[in-house]
């Protein structure tokens, strides 16, 4: 009996830890950043590429996605604590019609750039096939973290960890 406890005990520390490890960003284990070309709900086109010399975390999420929704408040809470900083959110919806992604909006505020993924190409080139998947990318344009599930961006720790990637001014 007591075995069994131990075992029980050991299964319950190992799922423990092992949770607790999956909502952390994961350095990159490299490899080259795909390309990013898309567009606002306003037909406004954005490149990752323009974004040279900012820290962008790339999100891709979609409405019916509740891990995508219930994150949504903590990423705009990291994009204010890193305000007047090189920092900038780009948010892929994926394969929604834009009415959906506008109602959806109307009720999420947020400040950050949202932008368009209708037949998913740029997901798939960025293999994003779970929802929410995040790519955190330093000034150089590098993947630098990358994250599968939804994440408290405003935490300290995370803050933090971004804002070390962020270019020093002078």
């Amino acid at each position: 009996m007591i075995s069994i406890l131990r075992i029980v005990l050991l299964c319950l520390i190992f799922l423990a830890s092992a949770l607790s490890g999956a909502a952390d960003l994961k350095p990159w284990p490299g490899g080259l950043t795909p390309g990013l070309e898309l567009q606002e709900l306003d037909g406004r086109g954005h490149r990752l590429t323009d974004y040279g010399g900012k820290v962008v975390l790339v999100n891709f999420w979609a409405t019916w996605c509740v891990p995508c929704r219930d994150e949504m408040p903590s990423i705009q809470r990291l994009k204010e604590k890193l305000a007047g900083m090189p920092f900038e959110v780009l948010a892929v919806n994926l394969d929604e019609p834009e009415a959906r992604v506008r109602k959806f909006l109307s009720q999420m505020k947020v400040d950050f750039t949202v932008l368009l993924d209708p037949e998913m190409k740029v997901a798939k080139a960025w293999n994003a096939r779970i929802l929410p998947a995040s790519f955190v990318i330093g000034p150089d344009g590098r993947i630098r973290y990358s994250l599968v599930g939804d994440l408290d961006w405003a935490h300290d720790h995370v803050v933090s960890r971004v804002a070390e990637l962020l270019p020093v001014t002078k």
